[in-house]
Formats: structure tokens, C-alpha cells, sequence
């Protein structure tokens, strides 16, 4: 083994490009720092997505914040509008109309979610990595830094790189935290004594940890192990798909510059083998072997080829977005039967959504007759049936409920009357309906319940009534 030539096979697709073929220990990947026209498109985009990330919990509309996932609760806020557990089908479904979205989405653009939008590629890169630019300098520097005995510069530099790398990473638990508890919530933690919230500071500390050891140590290993989206590629992609790609036709053979050469007449490609794309990438791949599952489409390789490409005088876009089909031939992107398809589905669902949150209304109850009763017949010779009422109030304002017969020879009893349902409450109670016999066909009766809140018609229940067959 250890005369085998792996510089001459194709070993990247045996292994991950962090990993050391021989040893088996990981690669740490010291990427240079990235500069371009694609990065500052990045960095502004990234500038934008984490202060609506921060700011997001603080806004409220109705009372509501703008968005919250309160698992403890089962309570979620989107927008302002609140979902419970009586909604879980609409969240159910907005689940398989995301993961539709982004089947459709990568089998056109690739994987540009992860290099553009995914917050793991955009605290990594637009956060904690600069902080390590800033402190222990380029690539080159923190290698050398790093290969160095423990002196006065190295702890100076290492201590306050991870003392802030702690620092954000206290910042974005208690902002993740804000989208789980609420902000208010939070700041109640936060000012109140620690006695009174210790489970509260517990998960503080444990996302802080969690969200620290991510980005200081597992890093790219998020996005080439544990993410499966990436693996998700060999199933996804056709060649049809827009990723970041060098283009091959015109790239090889690849062979160092040198001034003043007809690379064309001597059979060299435009490719200068510099390996300026392998040393800014952040995953440490190789962009000119092909598509990889370690390539997020950060963009970083374009940049640093097209600055290459700019000094040697030669057209941009040797490494560039573009489909197997476009670099094979020239091609622009056509639509196959499966996009097709994809876009049909996703369109179709997206209708059922826009139907489903149309729909959905802020109150609602469910009537049954109550387990194990009977009906009763009364003295008046009227007939008499229990049922439970199972009231769910979404809004943030109290409501007194009163039940109403529609069309029925007949009258409601409430066990409890005047029937309160506070804010954001849900409540069962009993109530009894009384029937003339005469409504009665074969022994049974289907009506309608109109429920009024504040005197004013919220909800419309169909229900049944069973009295004697005769």
C-alpha cells in the first residue's frame, strides 16, 4: 500500500476530501480567503438573512411574533398567525411542500441552498470565519500558527479567537432559543434570578456548547457527514442540473504558464493548474474532478479562477454555474419530462396549501355526544341528548360562548353558563340539547350547532341526536 500511486487514481470518489486516505485522520482545511464579485454578492446576502434572523423573534404583529416554533407548548407563529396542535395537518403539509420545493429546486440550481441561504455555510463562513481571518490572519499564517509551540502570540491569538467564537455562539442560542420560548420569554430568563430559571440558563449553556463545537470543530463536517442533503445530490442531479462546474473542454490539458506561450497551438488548456480553486475551497475539494458531494456551490472557486483568468488575460468562466449538457456542448438548460413534473406537483400543492390556510379559521371545537349516555325523556315529553363540546380559541381575546339550534323544534342548556373561553385557551364542557320527538325520523336527527362569540357567529357544527325508534 504504501507504494501505491494514489496521485493517479481517481481516490477522491473512495473517500471524503477531509479525510486522509492514508491514516484515516481528517484533513483540517485551511481555505484561503475567498474575494470576488460572487463573494460580495454573498456577503450581502448573508448581511441581510442573519439580521432578519436575529431581528425576526423581536417583531410582533397582533400581539404575535413574527415566527415561533414553541415545541413545549405545541404552539407555532407564523407571521402572526398562530397554529396549534388542531393545525398539525397544515403544518404537516407545508413540511412535504418544502421538501417537494427543494427536490424541484436542486434538480434545476444544483445546491446554491447551501452555498447562498443555509445558516450552518453562513455562520461558518460570513461569522466565524472572519473572525479567524481577522485574528490569526490568511491561510498560510494560520497554518504556520498553528504548527508553532505554545508561546505568548499563540495563546494571546487562540484564546480570544475562541472567547468570541463563545460569544456568538452565546448570541445565536439565545436568538435560536427566542424562536423556540419566545422573546419575551427569554428575557424573563434572562433578567430574572437564576434560581428561578435554572432550566432555562441549562439550555442556554447546552446550545451555546453545541452551537461552539460546531463551528470551532466539526465545521465543513456538517455539510460532507452529517447533512444528508448533500448525499441527496447522486439522486437528485441530471445533467441537466445548473452547478458550480469547470469546464473541462476548455481547461485541459492543464500545464503551468509561462509568458508569452501559444497555449492553444501547443495543446494546453486555459487551465494553469495554479490551484487557486482547491485552496479557497471551504470543504478542501478539487472543483476541476467534477460534481462531489462536498461542494456546497459557495462560488469561492469561480472567484478565485476568474482573478486568475483576469492575469493571464484569458475569458472568465473557466469554473462557472453551468450544466453537464452546457459545458459538454453548449447547451442552455432545456426542461425534462422530470422537471416538468416536479413543477406540476409543486404548483398542485401549492394550491392545496393556499386552500388549507384559507380555510383555517380561528376557532375551533368539536361536539359529541357524551360516552355511554342515553336519551332521556323528560316531562314536558320532550327528549333530551348529552354532548361535550371541545372548544379551541386561537386568538389573543376572550370570547363568551353561546350555542344556538338552527331549524329545530328545540332548546340548549349549558352546563356552565355564561361560558368563558379565555385567549389562547382550549376547553371542554358538557351542555344538554332538548328535542320535540316530532323532529325525530326513525329515531335520529341531524342539525346544526351555531356557536356565537361575543354575540357573533364564529363556527357552524353539523351533530346527531338519537331518541326512541318509535
Amino acid at each position: 500500500m504504501d507504494d501505491y500511486d494514489y496521485e493517479q487514481t481517481e481516490e477522491f470518489r473512495d473517500h471524503l476530501s477531509t479525510i486522509d486516505v492514508k491514516s484515516g485522520k481528517r484533513n483540517w482545511v485551511y481555505p484561503k480567503k475567498p474575494a470576488g464579485k460572487f463573494h460580495n454578492k454573498r456577503v450581502l446576502l448573508s448581511i441581510f438573512l442573519l439580521v432578519l434572523l436575529f431581528v425576526a423573534p423581536h417583531i410582533y404583529i397582533n400581539g404575535e411574533p413574527l415566527v415561533m416554533f414553541n415545541i413545549l407548548e405545541r404552539k407555532f407563529v407564523f407571521f402572526g398567525q398562530v397554529f396549534w396542535p388542531q393545525d398539525l395537518y397544515i403544518f404537516a403539509f407545508t413540511m412535504v411542500l418544502f421538501i417537494v420545493f427543494i427536490i424541484l429546486f436542486t434538480v434545476i440550481f444544483g445546491r446554491i441552498f447551501c452555498g447562498w441561504i443555509c445558516p450552518q455555510t453562513i455562520f461558518m463562513e460570513m461569522i466565524f470565519r472572519k473572525i479567524e481571518y481577522w485574528i490569526e490572519g490568511d491561510w498560510t499564517h494560520q497554518k504556520k500558527l498553528n504548527k508553532q509551540p505554545w508561546n505568548k502570540e499563540k495563546i494571546l491569538k487562540k484564546g480570544t479567537k475562541h472567547t468570541l467564537f463563545l460569544i456568538v455562539s452565546f448570541l445565536i442560542s439565545n436568538t435560536f432559543l427566542a424562536y423556540i420560548i419566545g422573546a419575551e420569554e427569554l428575557w424573563g430568563i434572562q433578567s430574572s434570578p437564576l434560581s428561578t430559571h435554572l432550566g432555562g440558563f441549562i439550555a442556554m449553556v447546552i446550545f451555546t456548547l453545541v452551537f461552539y463545537m460546531v463551528f470551532s470543530v466539526l465545521r465543513e463536517q456538517v455539510c460532507t457527514t452529517i447533512c444528508p442533503y448533500g448525499r441527496l445530490q447522486g439522486v437528485l442531479l441530471d445533467k441537466n442540473s445548473i452547478v458550480v462546474a469547470y469546464d473541462h473542454k476548455r481547461g485541459e490539458e492543464r500545464s503551468k504558464f509561462k509568458k508569452n506561450e501559444d497555449r492553444a497551438e501547443l495543446g494546453k488548456g486555459d487551465c494553469i493548474d495554479c490551484y487557486q480553486c482547491v485552496n479557497v475551497c471551504p470543504t478542501g475539494i478539487d472543483i476541476r474532478n467534477g460534481t462531489q458531494l462536498e461542494c456546497v456551490n459557495c462560488t469561492a472557486c469561480i472567484d478565485a479562477c476568474d482573478s486568475i483568468m483576469d492575469a493571464i488575460d484569458k475569458p472568465k468562466g473557466l469554473i462557472r454555474y453551468a450544466s453537464e449538457k452546457n459545458i459538454e456542448g453548449g447547451k442552455k438548460f432545456t426542461w425534462t419530462a422530470r422537471t416538468i413534473a416536479y413543477s406540476v406537483l409543486l404548483f398542485a400543492l401549492l394550491v392545496i396549501w393556499g386552500f388549507l390556510i384559507g380555510s383555517r379559521t380561528n376557532f375551533d371545537a368539536t361536539i359529541l355526544k357524551q360516552r355511554g349516555s342515553t336519551y332521556q325523556t323528560l316531562d314536558d315529553g320532550m327528549l333530551s341528548n348529552i354532548y361535550e363540546i371541545n372548544l379551541i380559541n386561537k386568538t389573543k381575546k376572550d370570547y363568551t360562548i353561546e350555542l344556538i339550534l338552527e331549524d329545530v323544534d328545540g332548546d340548549i342548556e349549558l352546563a356552565q353558563s355564561p361560558l368563558v373561553l379565555e385567549a389562547e385557551e382550549g376547553k371542554i364542557e358538557r351542555f344538554v340539547v332538548k328535542m320535540n320527538r316530532k323532529e325525530l325520523t326513525r329515531g335520529q336527527r341531524r342539525f346544526y350547532i351555531t356557536v356565537l362569540g361575543n354575540g357573533k357567529p364564529i363556527l357552524r357544527k353539523k351533530t346527531s341526536f338519537v331518541g326512541p325508534l318509535l
